[in-house]
């Protein structure tokens, strides 16, 4: 991995697995001309088409805005993450975050989640919400709409927390030794770790004066769109439900997140509409 010429403002953690075809060199190109705030870290999972040797023609052309982890064999995307994660926090960066490849999420929503961590110096996370509102261009298949409100529905109840969208490939952390902290050891699956993160994030709030839904930040994007190729199936949502039992049996000491009015309690929900 080349050494860059400066620390960025910002550093976005690209997980890719076999996705030379489907990866948008060009979007790539185009935003880190537009925005020299951010640079990309390319972890490449163990992919055995050409992806590596697109991700080196990158980081070649461009190694101050472009760079890549290999990894030799495939780990799946939560260690992927996990390990772009580590070193991005150790990259001199005040953010850094992950997106998914394949852009489903446009790289012109990263400004978006930087001017909230900007704007909101309390909040360690912002997170993506696909909530398909007028005036946005939400494009997703019905199908993996229902089954994505029934896992999220699944997700808020094992975190206790009132969170919409927990799947979102699209999420920015403020640079901090607490944050790091988030991804310091190995997530127990391979698609739930969001959630797990969210998880992780409570249970270290415990005894504290802050909160959980202090820390983070729900922002509903203005745009996202399915792609195809993906590689989650019908197969994951169960094995994911899986997963989400094991997460709520590991953090089953974090205490239940909610905030008093009056004689009641009620949970606080962080989404705002922009």
């Amino acid at each position: 991995m080349g050494e860059p010429s400066m620390n960025p403002d910002t550093i976005i953690v690209i997980p890719c697995y076999n996705e030379a075809r489907r990866l948008p060199v060009g979007s790539f190109r185009a935003f880190a001309a537009a925005d020299p705030r951010v640079r990309f870290l390319f972890v490449d999972d163990g992919s055995i088409d050409k992806t590596r040797h697109v991700l080196s023609s990158l980081a070649t052309a461009a190694p101050d805005r472009f760079q890549t982890i290999v990894q030799p064999a495939n780990r799946g995307k939560a260690e992927a993450v996990r390990v772009g994660m580590l070193n991005a926090f150790a990259g001199g960066a005040r953010y850094a975050g992950y997106w998914d490849a394949d852009l489903a999420t446009p790289l012109s929503e990263i400004p978006r989640f930087i001017e909230v961590l900007d704007t909101h110096p309390d909040r360690d996370i912002c997170f993506g919400a696909r909530v398909q509102l007028l005036g946005r261009e939400i494009q997703r298949r019905p199908f993996r709409h229902y089954v994505g409100r029934l896992f999220a529905t699944a997700a808020s109840l094992t975190v206790r927390l009132p969170v919409y969208d927990t799947q979102c490939g699209a999420k920015l952390f403020r640079v901090s030794p607490a944050t790091r902290t988030l991804f310091a050891e190995p997530f127990l699956g391979r698609w739930t770790f969001d959630v797990e993160i969210i998880a992780r994030m409570t249970q270290q709030c415990a005894g504290q004066s802050r909160r959980p839904y202090d820390l983070m930040y729900e922002l509903p994007l203005d745009a996202w769109r399915d792609i195809d190729g993906s590689k989650v199936h019908a197969m994951d949502f169960f094995l994911s439900l899986i997963e989400l039992f094991r997460i709520r049996r590991r953090y089953a000491s974090s205490p239940l997140v909610t905030r008093r009015s009056g004689n009641t309690v009620e949970h606080e929900h962080r989404v705002e509409i922009r």
